[in-house]
């Protein structure tokens, strides 16, 4: 009944969103107040309906309901209760259901909080998110409905894939599909302001939060993938420029660039059209994300569709959302008015700069991506394209796009002095070279010249956005006190701007140091032998069995010591599951937060008296996920900024028909 019911609950969403995204968008065209209201309830309804089906699939996972094949498919009586209720997004059909519930969730929150929003614009901003939510239940319900029976219902199901039975990928998802989704309302934003012919700095105000929200989550979510690769997969390695990796990597780095350019179309009223193109790309680098994950012509853990008319679906709802988004901007981005002129050294065109790279970065990353798939596809050969090329091809670009980061915000707007800026950063340019030279001197040398190069960068990038705050609180200027009271009263943009920033040289270090410092050694042992990685010497003491709940486990127990030091005891494993018959590696790790000690225990050998172990000692890694952690606090903070929850000025009090401060 409860299966039914949500079933039930998606088809009256769907009917709920085709009125969402006609009334209200009629009622703009012809000025029907009536009718554009229509577009806050309808959003609240297609949402509350969503959730009621996500509810439902969630029960049926959650008591093992084997009569529905999406459970038998991905869930077991045995297990953890924790992977129940993540296993409803670890599949298909589920993800899909997660999807729309961060759609029609944002939707939501548009009606709800848009308050100050022109209801003309506020009524094509939902009107066109219903569009989007009416491609996407149509999609559920044609040729994913997660609710299909089971007749006869088995006793059992078929487990959730072992990979995905893990608390990485059990947060790792809902981030990443906020960070896809959320990125929608930067899209209906843009295609609202195309059909109204209207952008302006209020405008940008409006699409800020939305995207800072969407770039916020979406930087938690790459960050949590990387980490769960990096210690469930055992191979030591946090990226590899997979094609699905890539496919989460390029809107971000596209919303990255949104998020720049709209900040130049609120305090300068420049970069309109250029702004509006940003956003519709961006979404739809997230839909072909979303095609290369569910198409099947990727093989990957990451993909979970592999029938080709789900990739047809979804191919034909990107080609009509990107291409009548273009279309619509081919036709009315013209007619938009151009904003104030600006030098090319300014604050403007430092972001402009900025934005370029970062354009440039992304376009690199989409030719590796989809080059070698197109030619596979056409039956016109095989391709491979792997790490060197994209190091090769996308460092060059994030070089510049670094130091171009910390020099922007000492311009000044309209006309700044390249020269001026540049000398007040001299602090964090003797920084940088102290930090480089202690570098070369802890490694010998330094090792490759690239990695004295991403040093200088991490450097420049930290002690930069470090100079930049010092600059604005006037700090050794003026009396501390003083000084104090300037940085408890900055906006939160300013603090978010600089945590963000800052965080990247964090992150930056942490990938310098791991990919040209690691340390690794792969051997057969038994217990009994030593081994050595880095400066660590390595004891395999033993291996013993244990059971899981729904696993059965080889644990080895490893003794790491360090100048006869006692440095930690390591308890790798080697898991299997019965149901799936799949084996999975839960790599140890010992962290110091400035290195990673890290030992996964492999295969046996043929006699079984030796298994494959692979040690790793990974220099600076966990500052990856803490300069990751940061970025996101610092948009999290910005988005805190009362600027940003404003959104407009001033609003006009129904009650008494006078001008009123805004909330």
């Amino acid at each position: 009944m409860i299966p039914e019911l949500g079933h039930y609950a998606l088809v009256l969403a769907l009917f709920v969103a085709l009125v969402q995204s006609g009334v209200p968008l009629v009622g703009a065209a012809t000025g029907n107040a009536a009718w554009m209201g229509v577009a806050r309830p309808a959003a609240l309804a297609q949402m509350l309906l969503v959730l009621v089906a996500y509810g439902a699939l969630t029960w049926a996972h959650v008591v093992s309901d084997f009569s529905v094949s999406n459970v038998v498919a991905n869930s077991h009586s045995m297990k953890p209760m924790l992977y129940k209720v993540s296993g409803v997004w670890g599949n298909h059909e589920g993800s899909m259901m997660l999807w729309v519930v961060m759609l029609t969730a944002f939707g939501a929150a548009v009606g709800v909080f848009g308050r100050n929003l022109p209801p003309s614009l506020k009524a094509r901003v939902i009107a066109v998110q219903g569009m989007i939510g009416v491609g996407f239940l149509l999609f559920i319900l044609i040729t994913s409905n997660p609710f299909t029976r089971v007749v006869p219902a088995p006793l059992d199901g078929n487990d959730l894939n072992p990979l995905l039975q893990d608390p990485g990928l059990a947060f790792h998802p809902p981030f990443l599909y906020a960070g896809y989704v959320g990125f929608s309302i930067a899209f209906s934003f843009a295609v609202a302001a195309l059909i109204e012919g209207r952008v302006d700095p209020a405008w940008a105000r409006w699409v800020r939060p939305w995207t800072l929200a969407a770039w916020s989550t979406l930087t938690a979510g790459i960050a949590l993938g990387s980490w769960w690769a990096y210690y469930e997969l055992g191979w030591g390695g946090w990226w590899y420029w997979d094609p699905v990796e890539n496919a989460s990597f390029m809107p971000w780095l596209a919303g990255t660039a949104l998020l720049h350019s709209a900040i130049v179309v609120e305090k300068r009223d420049a970069l309109k059209t250029w702004t509006i193109l940003l956003a519709i790309i961006t979404f739809s680098l997230s839909l072909m994300g979303t095609f290369l994950v569910r198409s099947g012509i990727l093989t990957s853990v990451h993909a979970f569709a592999v029938d080709p008319a789900r990739g047809v679906f979804i191919l034909v709802l990107l080609a009509i959302a990107t291409g009548g988004s273009l279309l619509l901007y081919s036709v009315r981005a013209p007619s938009l008015k151009t904003g104030g002129l600006f030098a090319p050294v300014s604050r403007e065109g430092s972001l402009v700069l900025n934005n370029l790279l970062l354009s440039t970065g992304t376009a690199t990353v989409f030719i590796g991506t989809l080059y070698p798939l197109f030619l596979d596809v056409l039956n016109l050969g095989k391709v491979s394209v792997g790490p060197p090329f994209f190091n090769a091809t996308f460092i060059p670009v994030a070089i510049p796009m670094v130091v171009a980061m910390v020099v922007g915000p000492f311009l000044a707007w309209k006309r700044g002095d390249l020269l001026g800026a540049l000398t007040r950063l001299w602090s964090a340019g003797v920084a940088t070279v102290a930090c480089v030279a202690v570098a070369a001197y802890v490694t010998n040398g330094g090792g490759p010249l690239l990695a004295l190069v991403g040093v200088a960068l991490a450097a420049w990038a930290f002690f930069g956005s470090l100079a930049e705050f010092a600059e604005r609180i006037r700090l050794f200027r003026i009396p501390v006190k003083d000084s104090w009271n300037r940085a408890v009263n900055l906006p939160r943009s300013a603090w978010g701007m600089t945590i963000a920033h800052a965080s990247m040289g964090i992150a930056i270090a942490g990938m310098t140091g791991t990919s040209a410092w690691q340390s690794e050694t792969i051997q057969a042992m038994k217990p009994g032998d030593n081994a050595t990685v880095g400066a660590y010497a390595v004891h395999f003491d033993r291996v013993g069995t244990m059971q899981g709940p729904n696993y059965s486990a080889e644990q080895g127990v490893f003794t790491v010591t360090r100048d006869g030091r006692h440095i930690a005891t390591l308890t790798p494993q080697r898991r299997s599951y019965p149901v799936t018959r799949m084996t999975t590696t839960e790599a140890a790790i010992h962290t110091t937060w400035l290195s990673d000690v890290y030992v996964a225990l492999g295969d046996p050998t043929q006699n079984g008296t030796a298994w494959t172990v692979r040690l790793y000692h990974h220099p600076l890694v966990p500052w990856i996920w803490i300069g990751s952690l940061g970025m996101m606090l610092g948009g999290l903070v910005s988005l805190s900024d009362r600027r940003f929850r404003v959104g407009a000025p001033e609003r006009r009090s129904a009650a008494k028909g006078t001008l009123q401060p805004a909330e």
